[in-house]
């Protein structure tokens, strides 16, 4: 995908990876940068560090509502369809099935309920030109899991697996879709302010694995995005790991049982 004149919502933009996504297209001369967050202060200041020739726009809302997403998604259509579409929101919840219920459907809202209320708002117009990008974040806990972290892992598989079936359900009709599967990039979720919350998360297991910065992830990303790429794998041996995983499913599990008593150890 070219992304020189291109109308493109970036959620989840005020830090970050999607903050990082909005520094690196806006080097491409889109016509328009939608950012989303729940923290419009914070999204103003990543715009605030760019010096665009390009319409830009930060939009407020709460993307775990549906109502948010529609109004972002809106928002952007005032400059005409969407071209690309960037649903990078999320949250982290650690623990197990023991996690309050409330945590549950959080996560699930922003995680995956936000893809499908900004996709189901802006399928319409995409369909309607015949074109149109969507990439999802998730995680490549949506490809193999999270330690510690059950609510992360299922959401993120589910993200996972909704872009996977767009790509299937709508490719004919012109609609392209990526998938960002990256493991321990350097953002708040990875290095929250309290370590009890990295630990709950399994963020610390994560780190462990080696840690990227979000402008080398979005090089990634721009690069993925130009070859139309399903999977983009900043850590690509992520691709081992999952290979590995489909291989032998019953070898994967015991050694992630390995790998979890010795992170707990």
């Amino acid at each position: 995908m070219d992304l020189q004149d291109k109308n493109i919502v970036v959620t989840g933009a005020g830090g970050g990876i999607g903050a990082a996504l909005v520094r690196r297209f806006a080097q491409d001369g889109p016509r328009t940068i939608v950012l989303a967050d729940v923290d419009g202060a914070a999204a103003q200041a990543v715009l605030d560090e760019l010096e665009p020739g390009f319409d830009t726009v930060v939009v407020e809302a709460d993307l775990g509502t549906e109502s948010g997403n529609v109004e972002v998604v809106r928002a952007a259509e005032e400059y005409g369809p969407v071209d690309l579409l960037c649903l990078n929101a999320g949250i982290a919840v650690g623990g197990g099935v023991e996690a309050p219920d409330e945590d549950w459907y959080r996560i699930f809202d922003v995680n995956v309920m936000a893809h499908v209320w900004a996709v189901r708002a802006a399928l319409p117009g995409m369909l309607a030109e015949g074109s149109g990008y969507i990439l999802t974040t998730a995680s490549a806990a949506g490809l193999l899991t999270n330690l510690g972290a059950a609510p992360y892992a299922v959401t993120k598989h589910a993200a996972v697996a909704l872009a996977e079936w767009l790509a299937i359900t709508h490719g004919d009709q012109g609609i392209k879709v990526s998938c960002l599967c990256p493991q321990g990039v350097r953002t708040k979720m990875l290095f929250p302010d309290d370590e009890d919350l990295a630990q709950s998360t399994g963020a610390e297991s994560v780190r462990m694995q080696g840690v990227i910065e979000p402008d080398e992830l979005a090089e990634v990303v721009a690069a993925g995005l130009a070859d139309e790429r399903f999977l983009i794998l900043p850590h690509p041996e992520v691709l081992d790991y999952w290979r590995r995983k489909t291989d032998d499913y019953d070898r994967w599990i015991a050694g992630m049982r390995k790998l979890q008593a010795r992170t707990q150890g």
